[in-house]
């Protein structure tokens, strides 16, 4: 039931992106039509998404042979501020909802957003594990060099909630802005350890080992994905969003690690 839910979200805002930039024709446009996909379609995503939207970009184009995905990966955050101050964009998918709330209040999204995907940190190490980090308690010690997002990016809040619950303070050695500047400590051996999402070390491959820790649970994250109000290119925004939603994405996101909702 909830999986529906998310795929009659996905096509509402799709209707209503599609009937907003529509001609004085007064029959009712079909959301995501095949047929009138082409152009440039502009997605903004969270830095954790680049690999799963990289392979659904490849897709998408496939299905729509006269459109094209260009994508801009980075901090949610900063990628809502950067939509706030009228960066040309299509669609928005945040790893945290505050991020989407944000460019929302700011009239850029006026359709419910979609949540697509849910994440959960993980500690990623080195491969081998140099450091002998055994779970969350070791980034309360000053002994080992850790790496941590920056707090006002969606994987430095969860980190803030998973310590505050486990009642530790943590002792970062470095703050990043984003998910896979953190990761890249970690694959370069500049950091014992970081707390990243699962997705990102099954994404690192055998760089680097994880290590799940039950805290985990109480921050997980839900990314919401819109078609932005002002898109260049709705009709794509909106047939993008539905892709997003749709069961072959689901396939892809699965197999990185994502939770399904």
């Amino acid at each position: 039931m909830i999986r529906a839910s998310k795929a009659a979200a996905a096509v509402l805002a799709a209707a209503a992106v599609t009937a907003a930039c529509g001609s004085d024709d007064k029959t009712d446009p079909a959301p995501a039509d095949t047929a009138a996909v082409s152009g440039t379609v502009t997605v903004f995503a969270a830095a954790s998404l680049t690999e799963t939207f990289t392979e659904l970009g490849k897709q998408f184009e496939a299905a729509h042979p006269g459109a094209k995905v260009v994508f801009s990966f980075g901090a949610s955050s900063a990628l809502a501020e950067q939509i706030n101050q009228g960066a040309p964009a299509d669609v928005f998918a945040s790893a945290a909802p505050k991020n989407m709330t944000q460019v929302k209040d700011k009239g850029e999204v006026t359709v419910a957003p979609v949540t697509f995907v849910r994440n959960r940190l993980e500690i990623a190490v080195p491969k081998g594990n140099p450091g002998k980090i055994t779970g969350l308690a070791d980034f309360g010690k000053s002994e080992p060099k850790i790496a941590l997002c920056a707090e006002q990016v969606p994987c430095g809040a969860a980190a803030k909630t998973v310590f505050e619950t486990a009642g530790i303070t943590p002792q970062p050695d470095t703050r990043e802005q984003d998910v896979k500047a953190v990761l890249t400590k970690v694959t370069l051996g500049e950091v014992d350890a970081a707390l990243v999402y699962r997705t990102d070390v099954k994404a690192a491959g055998d760089k680097v080992d994880g290590i799940e820790f039950p805290e985990s649970a109480k921050a997980v994250n839900d990314y919401p994905i819109a078609p932005l109000a002002h898109a260049p290119n709705a009709a794509a925004a909106a047939a993008f969003v539905a892709f997003v939603a749709s069961d072959k994405a689901d396939a892809v996101f699965s197999a990185a690690g994502f939770d399904i909702p």
